[in-house]
């Protein structure tokens, strides 16, 4: 199976293994941005740089993390998790953004003191082109990661993702810093050392709000949000339709999701007189469809008698 090469999506154990290679991925990429961040801020003594290496870091804890939740995620029910370890997931999501709050938390600090005493970088040429090379790693990995995440609905995958990406933006605005630091000493007596630092804050500031929606996100998730509305219309059309000749309805649709797992909770009412037999068959009737039209969701079928059915006893 090649990194392209998904399989089906309600084969949860095969899907995680599938997704576990884009976090492997994530990890080689994180040490290598360590790496040549790290040199290129030892080299330029760049508080731009030195914060953009932190954040790297980072980022190589967090696809830790990111891979023991997937892992945990993808373990089956068993007797004391009766509905699988999806939620996993979230925890993931919330470690990573709390590790940009400490991130942007870092990098607003080092700024602050580098603005109060002032210090000129050095080497700045090559700790551009070595910051420059590490922010396109970071830019390729980044957005496969946020695709897949997307595609095969892990959030695991997409707060990575945007955690890269977000290292991107980092990296943009540390090297137009830097640029212009170069620049400035070229063509003027002093150069412009004050944007160093003053970059790193507005950088750091903007990271912040990364970190607060993968925060939020994890924390809905954890409270059981509904599916997307899109998905429960899905949901609701396939119940509706799996059977449109019988005498049923379709009362209620309720959603919830646990990671990459959806679960899904309807409520249909039938004519009284009905078999156990037929309600039950019209049931898994409608549990198949909704798992056609949305593969791998756990459905939950409760069949009631019908309003009319309930009203005629009720007159009797």
């Amino acid at each position: 199976m090649t990194i392209t090469d998904a399989p089906e999506a309600g084969d949860h154990a095969a899907l995680s293994r599938y997704l576990e290679r884009f976090l492997w991925l994530s990890i080689v990429t994180a040490i290598l941005t360590v790496v040549i961040k790290g040199f290129a801020a030892w080299l330029t003594n760049s508080v731009g740089l030195w914060s953009d290496a932190l954040e790297s870091t980072v980022n190589l804890v967090a696809a830790i993390v990111a891979m023991w939740a997937m892992r945990l995620a993808a373990k089956p029910a068993d007797h004391n998790h009766d509905f699988g370890h999806g939620k996993a997931e979230y925890m993931s999501a919330a470690v990573e953004g709390t590790l940009i709050f400490v991130a942007a938390g870092a990098i607003i600090y080092s700024a602050i003191g580098r603005l109060l005493s002032p210090v000129t970088p050095q080497e700045l040429g090559l700790g551009l082109v070595l910051s420059t090379v590490a922010s396109l790693l970071n830019l390729g990995t980044g957005l496969v990661l946020l695709r897949a995440g997307r595609k095969h609905r892990s959030i695991t995958l997409e707060a990575d993702g945007k955690h890269l990406l977000t290292d991107v933006w980092t990296s943009v605005g540390v090297l137009v810093a830097i640029g212009l630091i170069y620049l400035s000493g070229v063509f003027f007596a002093q150069p412009w050392t004050i944007l160093d630092p003053i970059i790193a804050i507005l950088v750091g500031a903007n990271i912040l709000f990364t970190g607060y929606t993968l925060v939020r996100r994890s924390v809905v998730g954890l409270l059981d949000g509904a599916l997307p509305p899109e998905e429960v219309e899905i949901v609701t059309n396939a119940a509706r339709e799996a059977c449109s000749t019988c005498d049923m309805v379709v009362s209620q649709v309720r959603t919830r999701e646990s990671g990459r797992q959806r679960f899904v909770y309807i409520t249909l009412e039938v004519p009284g007189e009905w078999t156990v037999r037929r309600a039950h068959d019209i049931a898994d009737l409608v549990e198949g469809a909704v798992d056609e039209a949305l593969p791998g969701t756990t459905t939950f079928v409760h069949v009631e008698p019908s309003r009319a059915t309930s009203d005629a006893v009720a007159h009797d």
